[in-house]
């Protein structure tokens, strides 16, 4: 925008200058002309009383040599053959007969170019004998071009002056207008990062004043809203609290048993997912992302699916459902806070057993590709149709029981350190979603694609030893 308005003044400038620096100077140059040849008309009239009273050649030759313009030897006289005389000419003729014969005949000045260069001015003088003597005048050309040259460059340089300055003018008209329009948008670069104390001063034109208001405006009520928002999900999470204490006080009453200690850590962990919500609503802020990774954030990734696994093998064995589990017998590091890491493999375990058949096997493998860590997660069930919609937030498919929440979550889990889930066929038939966790926070978009057949091959070998 800044320079645009300096090359709209630009150009406006450059036509205004030349629209009047060019005819000036064309004036200027035939004001030049002009003065040249009056000064020659009134060098060759001092000759005219001369010519009136005599026609002697030796007196004309002294008169004229008594000029400015004979000394200068840039004046002749061309006189006609008077009572039966011979013609007389009197100092350095240019013109030539002709011109001079037309002169005489036309009985007005005129002026001749000269193949030589310059002009000449002839002006005819009536004599006493009723016969017209010509006055040739050499005007040459330096005299008529005398101050054009200063002229032109004065009005170059007026021009060039006009032009400068309005550039400098509209530069700083130019920032004047940019610069308010410059923090608006820094302040929305700011707003959409997540500062949600970016402002922007109401200053500049007054378009650019009511953009920065309405945008102040806007601000304060995003500010609000998120405000409102994290109340809404504190005061909706708290009100979870009054049903949960129910349910842990009837799991007193369930007795011994794997069935009932299930239950009651099921209680518990949804106890914990609850504060959890109510503390992260109460934040000032909302956190950056799920994992927390700051640091020495992280967990052993084989401790939590060993822990959720054997929460999960109890419902497994009731069902009639295979488990193999494999990768998990030494220590595997993550940038994944626990909680995080058990609520993603509990959503993908959650949707094996929500929508595959009872009896349906399925296996859990870990493997540490050196950078990354991948967690493969496979059954073999009907599979799912569409990959690509499953992982689209709050897609279920059309499927009973699904949110189209579970595999977001482990989507953004394995997003918050570089990495990515993929979905596909897996080696029992079924469904294997494949969680790529990068250990050093690179994306997984350029070599990932490529690793995670190399990580299948090794849980294939893994399988083989796999324990139930």
């Amino acid at each position: 925008m800044r320079w645009a308005l300096v090359k709209v003044c630009l150009a406006v400038t450059a036509m205004v200058v030349v629209a009047f620096a060019v005819p000036l100077g064309l004036v200027v140059q035939e004001m030049a002309s002009d003065r040249a040849f009056s000064n020659a008309e009134r060098q060759a009239a001092t000759i005219g009383p001369t010519l009136s009273i005599t026609t002697d050649p030796g007196q004309l030759s002294k008169a004229v040599e008594s000029t400015q313009m004979g000394a200068a030897q840039r004046m002749a006289v061309h006189v006609p053959a008077v009572d039966g005389g011979a013609p007389v000419s009197i100092g350095e003729g240019r013109a030539g007969e002709r011109a001079v014969a037309e002169t005489r005949r036309m009985g007005r000045a005129t002026t001749a170019s000269l193949t030589g260069g310059g002009s000449a001015l002839l002006q005819p003088i009536a004599l006493g004998s009723g016969d017209i003597a010509v006055v040739e005048i050499f005007v040459p050309e330096s005299e008529v071009s005398n101050g054009v040259a200063t002229a032109w460059l004065v009005l170059a340089g007026v021009g060039l002056a006009l032009i400068v300055g309005s550039v400098a003018v509209a530069d700083r008209l130019g920032a004047r207008l940019v610069r308010p329009a410059e923090r608006l948008a820094d302040a929305a670069h700011q707003l959409g990062e997540g500062r949600l104390g970016a402002r922007v001063p109401e200053a500049g034109p007054k378009e650019l004043r009511s953009a920065a208001v309405a945008f102040n405006s806007m601000a304060d009520q995003v500010v609000e809203l998120l405000a409102n928002e994290r109340e809404l999900a504190a005061d909706l999470s708290h009100r979870l609290r009054t049903p949960l204490t129910v349910l842990r006080l009837n799991t007193a009453s369930l007795g011994d048993g794997p069935a009932a200690e299930q239950t009651r850590a099921a209680v518990e962990q949804l106890e914990r997912e609850v504060d959890t919500i109510i503390r992260t609503a109460r934040e000032q802020r909302p956190a950056a992302g799920l994992a927390g990774a700051g640091a020495g954030a992280g967990c052993d990734a084989s401790e939590v699916i060993r822990d959720r696994m054997d929460f999960w093998s109890a419902l497994a064995e009731d069902e009639g459902r295979e488990v193999r589990l494999a990768g998990v017998d030494r220590t595997v590091r993550i940038p994944v806070a626990r909680p995080e890491l058990a609520a993603a493999l509990d959503a993908m375990l959650g949707n094996v057993f929500r929508h595959t058949p009872e009896g349906t096997p399925f296996a859990v493998d870990v493997h540490d590709a050196g950078d990354a860590v991948i967690v493969l997660v496979s059954d073999a069930g009907p599979g799912i149709s569409d990959p690509d919609a499953a992982l689209r937030r709050g897609n279920d498919g059309g499927r009973d029981g699904s949110t189209g929440l579970g595999l977001d979550i482990v989507r953004r889990v394995a997003e918050s350190t570089g990495g990515d889930v993929r979905l596909g066929r897996s080696v029992l038939g079924g469904t294997e979603v494949r969680v790529w966790i990068c250990l050093d926070g690179r994306s997984a978009g350029g070599p990932g694609a490529g690793r995670p057949g190399r990580g299948r091959r090794g849980n294939r070998r893994n399988r083989g030893r796999a324990t139930p």
